[in-house]
Formats: structure tokens, C-alpha cells, sequence
């Protein structure tokens, strides 16, 4: 019942903000172009309580999950659904319709109305429809500045050394003969470098021959790092190495029912000492080798209650990459607060990588290569809410939020009507027939839409809830 209410609680709150956020966006353009907007409202149904000032009625509603911006002529039969009204306020609201539109001046039509938002410049309705999914960019991009410039947890106990915990197969070190537990002594030229100054090297000699030497045992080897003419943006690797950052083996904090972690026999309070023979120390680590042997068994010695274990894990692929399927125990931290420049650099960086993750995401779903089972729907969302307000630290809370933020700007700009970028297409359509699509046609567009949503949510939350730990047969 705990885990419940925390979830709930933190469901309504971090969806709530962002929604909201993403109507304050429609709401600022619209204000700015001359819309005449009639209410905002936090939450949806009834009016609990609320100030009317100018032309519109700032209210809070009795749902709390959400908001909207209600503007003039947005209502279906008039112009059809607008960017900011979700099509379940326009069932709550109906009944208040007679309210709203009796505060407003009276005209003959829409047409004659300069506050109407169908009396605006088409290009002026496309601003008003990408600026919520922009405001919800700016909510993460600002959140994450915030977490980098205020917290930035690290570990409390890091390895100083270049030490390689891995290198990937077929990899630029993997070629230049770089092997796990090497010491790099020295770099392009640098001795005793850090990942940072080996990092900053790489950048700078793209697509070059660098002389790197290695600890190896105690013997000293001379090699030769080719590195590529372009990189991804990676924060695990460095051409393929990648590095140890922290001592002891990988804990694990809790076990995922049915996934192959649990089918392997890992428990809550387990560490793996070895993969394979490596020593992996990282979660990162354990990933990218996961990756590479795309799916192959997995030798794992564990400790447990002072007794080692030998169990043998299988990966499978869960979301869009290899896993076991269990959540990693998080080392102690302490606050390393980055100076402003770094802050906006990392969650630059950080938007970036979330955003082209959900975009590949999307494409692989559309390309059949990755089911659309693994989407989390909002019981999905709210399990992992409860889960990041009760983990320690704050970058599970900056984080999740941030990255809901960009989904939810993300999703909003896909081109299907009802949405945001639905409406953006809508209107290149009639910039492009020099007229307006009919209003019948419209109608039948966003009712046909409105039913493949309803279908794919019921699709979603029915995944969403059969993943529930009551719907597993969890093995002892």
C-alpha cells in the first residue's frame, strides 16, 4: 500500500508539472499573438477555486492530473481541436461551455472575431502549436542545468588511475591492442593522464595515429591508438575503452520479476564479483559487454552472505538493448557542483542523448525491430516515479523528470492529428492549398485520430498493468 501511494502521489505531481508546463507554453504564444485565451486551468472537471483577470479565468479543477489552456474558437464544430485542449477537458468542460463562451464578446462568427485563434496568420497557430512541446525542451534542459550546478553526485570513492575495466571487440583501442587492466602511463604525448586530458587527446587528434603506453603486469608496452575520423557522443567509452571509475564488485539493489537476473537466481543484496572472468565494477560496464555478445550466456560469480556462488545469467533484450534485468545498488556519493559553463555543457549533452534515444526508439518500433510492448504507459511511469522519489540522491529525480519532459515534447511534435505536430501539419497542408481544409473534414480526421488513441492507451496501460508484480510468478 506504501509503494502504491508513493507511486500515486508521484505520478500526479511529476506528469502534473509537465503537462502543465506544456500548456503554459500554448498559453505564453498565445497571449503574445492576440488569442484571446478563456481559461487556464490546473487539472481538469469542476472548478474548485480560481481569478478571473482580463479575458481569462485562472482556475484549479478537481482532477489533478494536468491542465489546459482553453482558447477562443477551439472547440469542435467551430474549427476543430486545438494545440492545449486535450479531448478528455473538452468532455469534462462541455457543460461549462455556455459559461465561458457568455464571458467572451458576442460576434456573428469566428470569422469576425480578431481574438479567435482561426483569425490569426496560419504561421502565428504554428508558434502557438510547437511552443508547449518547447517548453517542455526548456523544463529539462533547465532541470538538469540545475541538478549539475546545485548537486552533481559522485562518487564518494573513485579510482584515480586509467585503468581499463574493458574494451570492446572490433573496437579503435580494441585494434591498437589495448586490453582490460591496462594502466595507461602515458598519452599522446602526456604522462600520467586523466580520462579527461585522454578524452580531450582523442578529440583533438580525430582520424590520427596516437602513441599511448601501457602498465601491463608490470611490463611496459608501447602502442599505437588509430583513432576515427568521428565520434559518437558517449559518455561509457572512450574508442572503445572503458574505464574504471570505482573499486569492489556490482551490487544489486533489487531484481526485476521474470526477467532473466531472477531466472539466473540473483537476489536483492548479491554482488557480482566476475563476469566471464572480469572483474566488471560498473553497471555501464556490464552493458556495453552485454552488447557486444549480443545475448550469449553469462558466467556470473556472486557473493552472497559471505558464500560465492556460480550462476550462469542469459540476457535478453529489454527495451532497446541487452539486459539482465535487475537494478544496481548506487556506491556512495558526495556533491562535486559543476560551475555554470560545465552545468549547461552537460545537460546540453544529456537532453541530446535522451532525445535521440526516444526518436531511435520510435523508429525502431515503426521498423518492427523493437516491440511496442516495451513503451511504458502511465502505470509504467508512475512505478518508476515511486521508485526514483524513494531511491537516494537527486539524479534519479532531475533525471526521470527531465526525461519525461522531453518524451512528452517529443511525442506532442510526431505528425498525427490531435497532437501538436498534428495541428503543425494541418496547417502546412492549407499554407500549401492556399485554403482552409472544411470543418467536416476536420472533424472526421480528429474522431478517427481520437479513437486510434483511446486504442493504443488501452493497449499501452493493459501492458502497463500485466507487468505488475502480481501478474509474475515470482520463483523463491
Amino acid at each position: 500500500m506504501h509503494d502504491f501511494l508513493v507511486a500515486a502521489a508521484s505520478f500526479i505531481v511529476l506528469v502534473g508539472v509537465m503537462v502543465v508546463v506544456h500548456e503554459f507554453g500554448h498559453f505564453v504564444v498565445a497571449k503574445l499573438c492576440g488569442v484571446r485565451v478563456e481559461a487556464f486551468s490546473v487539472g481538469f472537471g469542476p472548478r474548485l477555486f480560481g481569478i478571473k483577470y482580463g479575458e481569462t479565468d485562472y482556475k484549479v479543477c478537481l482532477l489533478p492530473v494536468g491542465g489546459y489552456v482553453k482558447m477562443t474558437g477551439e472547440m469542435p464544430g467551430d474549427t476543430g481541436t486545438m494545440p492545449g485542449t486535450p479531448v478528455i477537458q473538452q468532455i469534462l468542460e462541455k457543460g461549462q461551455a455556455e459559461d465561458q463562451s457568455a464571458s467572451s464578446p458576442t460576434y456573428e462568427s469566428l470569422a469576425d472575431d480578431p481574438g479567435a485563434f482561426t483569425s490569426h496568420p496560419r504561421w502565428q497557430r504554428m508558434l502557438i502549436g510547437v511552443a508547449g512541446p518547447v517548453a517542455n525542451f526548456i523544463l529539462a534542459f533547465v532541470l538538469m542545468i540545475a541538478y549539475f550546478s546545485w548537486f552533481n553526485e559522485v562518487a564518494s570513492v573513485e579510482i584515480k588511475t586509467t585503468a581499463i575495466e574493458w574494451v570492446i571487440p572490433d573496437s579503435p583501442a580494441a585494434q591498437a591492442g589495448l586490453q582490460p587492466g591496462d594502466l595507461i602511463r602515458r598519452f599522446d604525448g602526456k604522462d600520467n593522464p586523466t580520462w579527461e586530458n585522454i578524452d580531450e587527446s582523442v578529440h583533438l587528434n580525430l582520424n590520427q595515429s596516437v602513441p599511448v603506453t601501457v602498465d601491463r603486469g608490470g611490463k611496459t608496452v608501447e602502442l599505437s591508438l588509430h583513432t576515427p575520423g568521428e565520434l559518437k557522443d558517449q559518455e561509457e567509452d572512450i574508442v572503445g575503452m572503458l574505464p574504471q571509475f570505482l573499486p569492489g564488485p556490482i551490487g544489486v539493489e533489487s531484481v526485476l520479476p521474470g526477467d532473466p537476473a531472477e531466472q539466473a537466481g540473483l537476489r536483492a543484496g548479491d554482488a557480482i564479483q566476475s563476469v566471464d572472468g572480469y572483474p566488471f565494477h560498473t553497471v555501464s560496464t556490464l552493458l556495453a559487454y552485454m552488447q557486444a555478445g549480443q545475448g550469449k550466456p553469462l558466467a556470473l560469480v556472486v557473493l552472497r552472505n559471505g558464500a560465492t556462488l556460480n550462476m550462469v545469467g542469459h540476457p535478453a533484450k529489454l527495451d532497446t538493448g541487452y539486459k539482465m534485468g535487475f537494478i544496481n545498488k548506487p556506491p556512495p556519493y558526495r556533491n562535486d557542483p559543476l560551475p555554470l559553463k560545465k552545468s549547461v555543457a552537460k545537460s546540453t549533452a544529456f537532453c541530446a542523448d535522451n532525445s535521440f534515444l526516444i526518436v531511435d526508439v520510435l523508429g525502431r518500433i515503426l521498423r518492427h525491430k523493437v516491440s511496442v510492448n516495451q513503451l511504458q504507459g502511465p502505470v509504467g511511469i508512475a512505478r518508476m516515479a515511486g521508485e526514483a522519489a524513494e531511491m537516494k540522491g537527486w539524479l534519479p529525480k532531475f533525471g526521470l523528470a527531465a526525461e519525461i519532459s522531453l518524451n512528452l515534447g517529443i511525442i506532442n511534435l510526431m505528425p498525427f492529428p490531435i497532437l501538436d505536430g498534428g495541428l503543425i501539419v494541418l496547417l502546412l497542408i492549407e499554407s500549401a492549398l492556399r485554403r482552409d481544409i472544411g470543418v467536416n473534414v476536420k472533424e472526421r480526421i480528429y474522431q478517427a485520430a481520437f479513437v486510434v488513441i483511446v486504442a493504443f492507451f488501452a493497449f499501452i496501460i493493459f501492458n502497463d498493468v500485466t507487468r505488475l508484480p502480481i501478474f509474475n510468478h515470482v520463483k523463491p
